[in-house]
């Protein structure tokens, strides 16, 4: 646990008591505050007070009379669509509000002097990507021999995790949900995978959604930025940060374009990962016959993850050599079966239309099974990538909506995935793949993507009569 600077015998309040809550909770009383807690779920505040924490209502101004901060979690809204009455209590209060993020930089590095190698930590932010680039650093890490923790919206609470150790390195993802709010963002190596359109609600707007992303590299800034340029958004933050050509604290990523210049960059192209310094190539990565990273936009997760081991030192051929041994991460581009030459992919972390689309594109002949709770802007943008779908199996409570705004592709209205792998199975012929990646939420029939995935699985499983 890493416990909480800064508020010794202060009153701390904290909203919300999922995973990162209770966990913030913990690791402030660990540091000497007294914590009061409240969830508007009766078993979440049962579990706090059997804990030992005491619950409070904070939906009114005077809850606040003694409180030094808020501590709220990240599902919870602070200003847009609109802010929770806690959250709004405590700003009227003059109270601050912070998240588990913010407490985490603010409590690091007090006896850090002592180390021969200080301890990095490695933050991770983008509209997708963000789980496979941060597990994929993590794993890099761990292969060649350094120590590694992976924290954050993956794996562990981040207040969870041990004090990291002589040289050890923390590997953040983070959501925007996460940057928004958080009260100090210092990271040595900032990441920004990629950009597109999602969460308009809670951000009011792409360029809300932008700025809660852009802050990760504006607080304080990190001593290295690897920046995914493939948007335009990446372009404008990497012009932002770099003094100019030269400046290698940036370092620029792309799947599919060549990038050159003075600076340092690091691109594929045709499967195969460059990286280019002061105008020469240094490293090279044949990433075809890596299993775990299979598209172009593993590729450009594999670029980033490159870049930024190679901003601590590591060397090409270590990395490389790391990245073979990558399985990849459930519900992302997961092959979960083979079956009369037919592959079956899950991507149900897909929950988006620019994750959706290059999923599609990583395949040639795709059955896609897609639907669900549709995000904002509709599916206009997955036009090219239809030209990969031979016929789409729509799922979700209103799959007929879903399946018009598909024009020109063939579809089968088929509700429950059940119905869906299994058409799509007796559809498929060899050299094709099953393909779960709905390019939309999952709330309508599942409580998480990660159980839309494991009944796909399950489905699968069925259908094929695999294990």
């Amino acid at each position: 646990m890493i416990p909480v600077r800064g508020f010794e015998g202060a009153v701390v309040a904290v909203l919300g008591l999922g995973r990162s809550g209770l966990s913030a909770a913990r690791a402030l009383r660990e540091g000497g505050a007294q914590v009061v807690v409240w969830d508007d779920t009766d078993s979440a505040r049962a579990r706090a007070e059997a804990d030992g924490f005491e619950a409070r209502r904070l939906d009114r101004t005077e809850a606040f009379d003694d409180v030094a901060c808020l501590i709220t979690s990240p599902g919870i809204p602070h200003l847009y669509p609109r802010p929770n009455a806690a959250i709004l209590a405590a700003l009227r209060a003059g109270v601050p509000v912070d998240n588990d993020i913010g407490l985490f930089f603010q409590s690091l590095g007090g006896d850090w002097d002592m180390y021969d190698q200080p301890p990095k930590v490695i933050a991770v932010t983008g509209s997708n990507g963000k789980s496979t680039t941060s597990a994929l650093i993590h794993h890099i890490l761990t292969t060649a021999g350094r120590e590694s923790q992976l924290a954050g919206n993956i794996g562990r609470g981040v207040l969870d995790i041990d004090p990291p150790g002589d040289g050890g390195v923390v590997v953040l993802e983070l959501s925007s949900y996460q940057t928004d709010l958080a009260r100090s963002l210092t990271p040595d190596v900032a990441v920004f995978t990629n950009f597109s359109a999602d969460h308009l609600d809670r951000h009011a707007g792409l360029g809300g959604y932008f700025a809660a992303k852009r802050r990760l590299f504006a607080e304080g800034g990190p001593d290295r930025a690897v920046i995914g340029v493939d948007e335009v958004e990446g372009l404008y933050l990497a012009g932002q940060l770099s003094e100019g050509r030269a400046d290698d604290r940036v370092i620029r990523v792309s799947s599919g374009q060549k990038l050159a210049g003075p600076g340092w960059y690091v691109f594929a192209r045709k499967g195969f990962l460059s990286e280019w310094r002061k105008g020469r190539q240094v490293g090279a990565v044949d990433l075809r016959e890596v299993a775990g990273l299979p598209g172009a936009h593993n590729h450009q997760n594999a670029c980033a993850a490159y870049a930024a081991c190679r901003s601590l030192g590591l060397a090409p051929r270590d990395i490389e050599a790391a990245m073979h041994s990558f399985a990849g991460l459930p519900h992302r581009s997961q092959r979960v079966a083979e079956s009369r030459g037919v592959t079956y992919v899950n991507d149900s972390k897909a929950t988006n239309v620019d994750s959706a689309l290059k999923a599609l594109l990583a395949f040639p002949k795709v059955r896609w099974v897609c639907g669900g709770l549709m995000k904002e802007g509709g599916l206009a943008a997955m036009q090219p990538a239809l030209d990969h779908v031979l016929k789409a199996y729509v799922i979700g409570r209103e799959p007929e909506s879903f399946a018009l705004q598909l024009p020109g592709v063939a579809t089968e209205i088929c509700g429950d995935m059940a119905t869906a792998v299994a058409r799509a199975s007796a559809d498929a012929e060899p050299g094709e793949v099953v393909l779960l990646a709905p390019a939309a939420a999952s709330f309508d029939q599942y409580d998480s993507f990660e159980k839309r995935g494991e009944d796909f699985i399950a489905c699968v499983n069925a259908a094929t009569g695999a294990k």
